[in-house]
């Protein structure tokens, strides 16, 4: 039996587009950490790496953050989730779902089952198994970590960022490959085939519908095959960050994170975010662990 998930080629647009659709967006809080002031932007100096991690900071001085993810509706296609967030086990032994590493980084992690997406969905009428589609920014454990609670989805996940989480070593980058398992569906897209385009200011982008209510924006850097996610709602646009921008203050001021797989990407990336919003003023724009952004968004977006 295979390790891991076989992965195939996605097929694109999925069923369910229809013409002028606008979707309704959720946005999910799984849980809470803490991380150095550093990780989140960059302390320059020769030691900036060790003070990403920590280097030089009291504990008590780290910075709270969210981990996230989204629940979008789609009218033609229905629920779709745009990450997994942390799974149940979390809050009680999170050495269970995360490996010792990772379980020990994550021991002060503040989450409980019922803040779980699949209990999340479960509040709003939805059975987990209703979800056939999640869209992975990347697969860095915070968004991978409950992938095994929603059985029926087909995860789509670029192809450099499945090359990423699946090499060796991966795990000293942020992916813990026992969240990959063999009974998942793992649908890779490729931003250089030929349905990609450009999209406003993004150099590559998917329209996964056919519809352009949910387009998928390259936006690498943070890591190998990072991506974004553009959704068209009623009155206006949302543009999903994920780790292309853990927080507002770099979006608006291009303040680097700590580290980054390849700080050319993320800096190209981070400047078409924001000439895009430059170009759609009014864009609800959503990084990805800004714990004062996420307190202040709404409990959903039409």
């Amino acid at each position: 039996m295979a390790e891991r998930a076989q992965p195939k080629p996605a097929t694109l647009p999925l069923p369910g587009g229809r013409p002028g659709a606008t979707v309704r967006l959720h946005p999910l809080v799984s849980g809470r950490g803490a991380v150095p002031p550093a990780y989140l932007h960059r302390d320059e100096g020769r030691l900036a790496g060790l003070k990403a991690f920590g280097l030089g900071a009291r504990r008590d001085d780290w910075v709270p953050i969210p981990f996230v993810s989204f629940l979008v509706e789609h009218p033609g296609a229905g629920p779709l989730l745009v990450d997994t967030g942390l799974h149940p086990s979390i809050g009680l032994d999170p050495a269970l779902n995360l490996g010792r590493l990772y379980g020990w980084i994550m021991r002060d992690a503040l989450a409980s089952p019922e803040e779980s997406v699949t209990a999340q969905l479960l509040d709003r009428g939805l059975d987990p198994r209703e979800i056939a589609t999640v869209v992975m920014t990347h697969l860095h454990f915070d968004h991978t970590s409950a992938m095994t609670e929603l059985p029926e989805a087909a995860f789509l996940v670029d192809e450099l960022e499945w090359e990423a989480a699946t090499a060796p070593f991966a795990l000293l980058h942020g992916y813990v490959k026992r969240h990959f398992s063999p009974e998942l569906d793992v649908r890779l897209l490729d931003f250089d085939a030929a349905e990609v385009d450009s999209f406003t200011t993004f150099g590559r982008s998917l329209d996964i519908f056919g519809d352009g209510s949910v387009r998928l924006v390259a936006t690498p850097g943070h890591t190998d095959g990072h991506v974004s996610v553009v959704l068209r709602l009623r009155d206006r646009e949302a543009l999903l960050c994920g780790d292309a921008a853990y927080t507002m203050r770099t979006l608006e001021r291009s303040d680097m994170p700590g580290r980054t797989a390849d700080d050319h990407l993320f800096r190209r990336s981070l400047r078409e975010m924001q000439r895009h919003l430059e170009q759609t003023p009014g864009t609800l724009m959503v990084p990805g662990h800004d714990l004062e952004c996420w307190e202040a968004l709404e409990s959903v977006y039409e």
